[in-house]
């Protein structure tokens, strides 16, 4: 229901064509460096204004959403190719390993080897299931912070993950 220019949400829809756009550009090179300026330039709003926004419009924040695509790319590539683990972390847009292993992992509950090994036994048993179903079952959750699952694996207090980060 539109009112005054601002529709149900409470954002302008100009505004929202433009979060958009942003997000249209994240999806088209998730493997390239999305910062808020970057963002915030391509939308032609003010930084603190487009992170604001963006969460409000999509539910989480423009980073966690290109964490979201990244991870979602590289899941396909395990599945799909016999890449190195390495390349494909690079061709996500990852610059370190270690950092692509560990935020996979935070973020599936797998390793990248293990996730492909997963996805090779699975496929078989999913060859009759449109790709898009099997896709939309297996994307990445990142409602809850990487961080914040970290904490409550630790014991819930931000003082026993400062303890033991893992």
């Amino acid at each position: 229901m539109l009112a005054m220019g601002v529709d149900r949400a409470g954002q302008d829809p100009l505004l929202l064509r433009r979060l958009l756009r942003a997000k249209d550009r994240m999806d088209a090179a998730s493997h390239e460096d999305w910062p808020v300026e970057r963002l915030a330039g391509v939308s032609h709003v003010s930084e603190a204004h487009f992170a604001r926004s963006f969460k409000e419009a999509f539910g989480i924040p423009p980073h966690r959403y290109l964490l979201t695509r990244r991870i979602e790319r590289a899941v396909a590539l395990l599945r799909d190719s016999d890449l190195p683990i390495t390349d494909i972390a690079l061709q996500t847009g990852w610059r370190s390993l270690g950092t692509f292993g560990r935020i996979f992992r935070d973020i599936t509950g797998e390793t990248p080897g293990a996730s492909r090994a997963r996805a090779r036994a699975a496929a078989h048993g999913l060859a009759s299931v449109p790709a898009c179903i099997v896709g939309a079952a297996q994307r990445p959750d990142l409602r809850t912070a990487v961080l914040e699952k970290r904490r409550r694996a630790a014991g819930g207090t931000k003082e026993a993950l400062l303890k033991d980060p893992q």
